[in-house]
């Protein structure tokens, strides 16, 4: 069979989307070759390397993974440039949109619509979907309207274990717990630096929860694993948006929302490729371009204030889910899971010690070195 050139959309929306500039044609984000271009949506939802290593004047070398290349390098998000040309700029092919914001009831009922339109996008699928369940808003709001079987991972004393338990036990649902020791960030951190092409501490220890509770659903016969990717990105969700302070150039709630935003395109490929990498499919509703769209309308007062965050999604998840798990703040997960916690002290009894300069790190690219050496490891 045949590898197909284009991801998440089919080659007609693509050109159209080019034809009409319009960054959000309805799909779940795209990217590959279209008449000769390469391509990739305008929040890099699906990832897309060319190799910096490929001889100019040679058949252009691009792949969906950066294991297939020698040098990979992130195609920039929003761009459309000639296969064989130079790396073109981000957003030169489609840009963020700017729209006026929508008031009060208007915002909440587009925002509504918006996601009961992308999570029945995915029921609609012929795939068997559990959901990565952290017993925070974003993934019970995703578990309650894909109405899929939770799954939690972390270790045994951890937040999200029983946050997760709580929630589930507030909606009247079943709940699978995947429970981590040490020895299993030790199998899988080779696994995820080498799918995602990456060592750093923190992309890691992101990642870790994801594979790990992403090979168990893949074990139980699941396809695809949903997620609640993009929600603090795109709601407000983070405490800098309402600080406004050194870590944003923005002077407004909105403005520093959209500058979450455009991280994206760097952090969903770790993701992606991590789920991708035990065999399943991602799918991430609040990422649909329907609900993008909703989000950047949202106003400043529906986004986050200094009392509460993600203030108009916690509105339209209340209206779906218990009061206790509607307002509940989470940890970011490796936190929440302790598997930062843990990798650090793995680190240490392997004699990389905190004086290290990224001492995480080098303990990661240590045991990608060892599997590499002896794959039996």
């Amino acid at each position: 069979m045949t590898e197909p050139t284009l991801r998440g959309a089919d080659p007609t929306t693509v050109r159209t989307a080019l034809e009409d500039d319009d960054p959000f044609p309805g799909s779940a984000g795209f990217a590959g070759a279209v008449d000769g271009r390469l391509v990739r949506d305008v929040l890099g939802r699906v990832p897309l390397f060319v190799d910096g290593a490929s001889e100019t004047g040679g058949d252009p070398v691009w792949a969906f993974e950066p294991t297939a290349l020698e040098e990979p390098t992130l195609f920039p998000a929003g761009a459309a440039a000639p296969a064989d040309g130079p790396l073109p700029d981000p957003e030169s092919g489609w840009a963020l949109p700017d729209p006026d914001p929508l008031e009060g009831d208007a915002a909440l009922e587009a925002l509504e619509g918006a996601i009961q339109m992308a999570t029945d996008a995915v029921r609609d699928d012929d795939r068997e979907i559990a959901v990565a369940f952290s017993g925070g808003v974003d993934s019970a709001l995703v578990a309650e309207l894909l109405d899929a079987p939770l799954y939690v991972v972390g270790f045994p004393d951890s937040h999200d274990v029983e946050a997760a338990r709580t929630a589930a036990d507030a909606m009247g649902r079943d709940l699978t717990v995947v429970d981590l020791e040490p020895a299993d960030l030790e199998r899988a951190v080779p696994e995820v630096a080498r799918a995602t092409g990456r060592t750093n501490a923190m992309d890691i220890q992101i990642a870790l929860p994801l594979y790990l509770v992403g090979e168990r659903v893949a074990a139980d016969g699941f396809d695809a694993l949903a997620v609640g990717q993009g929600a603090d990105e795109l709601f407000g969700g983070y405490e800098k948006v309402v600080r406004l302070d050194h870590r944003v150039d923005a002077e407004t709630v909105r403005g520093a929302v959209r500058e979450q935003l455009r991280s994206l395109p760097d952090q969903l490929p770790r993701d992606v490729l991590t789920i991708e990498a035990t065999g399943l499919e991602p799918v991430a509703p609040f990422l649909h371009d329907t609900v993008v769209e909703a989000a950047l309308r949202l106003p400043d007062d529906l986004l986050a204030d200094a009392d509460e965050r993600k203030r108009g999604f916690r509105r339209v998840a209340s209206r779906y889910l218990p009061d206790e798990v509607a307002t509940r703040d989470k940890k970011a997960v490796q936190y929440g899971s302790l598997v930062a916690r843990e990798l650090d002290r793995l680190a240490r009894q392997a004699g990389y010690k905190r004086r290290m300069d990224d001492h995480v790190t080098k303990y990661v690219a240590s045991l990608l070195e060892d599997r590499d050496t002896d794959p039996t490891a």
